[in-house]
C-alpha cells in the first residue's frame, strides 16, 4: 500500500489543537502527514514480540510465571454403566440410591408433607 496523505476534516477535530492543526494544513502552512500502513504494520510486528521471547529463555520465563504454586491431585474418572432392563423396579431401586446420597439435599416427601405445603400455600381471606 503506497503512502496515503491524511486529509483533515475541520468538523471532526475533537480538540482545539486538532482544529488548529487542521486549519494550518488546510491553509497550506503545514504539510499534511503521510502514512504508510504497510511499513507501520511491519514495524509494529517487530515490537509485538519481546527480545526475551525470541530466545529459549522466554519460554522458560513464561513457564515459571504461569506454573501453579501448589500441587493438586488429578481427578479420577469414574464410569457408571447402566443396563436398560425395562423393569420399573430397577428404576425405583436406582432412584432410591440417588435419593439417599449423602452429598445431595434430598429428603423424604410424604403425603402429609405435601398436604401441609398445600395448606400453607392457600390464601386466607
Amino acid at each position: 500500500m503506497p503512502d496515503e496523505e491524511v486529509k483533515p476534516n475541520l468538523n471532526e477535530a475533537s480538540t482545539q489543537d486538532a482544529q488548529l492543526a487542521a486549519d494550518s494544513i488546510a491553509s497550506g502552512e503545514e504539510k499534511a502527514p503521510t502514512v504508510n500502513f504497510d511499513a507501520d504494520y511491519a514495524t509494529a510486528q517487530k515490537f509485538s514480540v519481546s527480545e526475551v521471547d525470541r530466545t529459549g529463555k522466554g519460554a522458560a520465563a513464561a513457564e515459571a510465571a504461569t506454573a501453579p504454586k501448589y500441587q493438586t491431585s488429578k481427578p479420577q474418572e469414574t464410569k457408571t454403566q447402566t443396563q436398560s432392563t425395562g423393569n420399573p423396579d430397577d428404576f425405583i431401586e436406582s432412584a432410591k440410591e440417588v435419593g439417599n446420597s449423602p452429598t445431595e439435599g434430598v429428603t423424604n416427601v410424604t403425603d402429609d408433607l405435601v398436604q401441609q405445603a398445600l395448606e400453607k400455600g392457600e390464601r386466607k381471606n
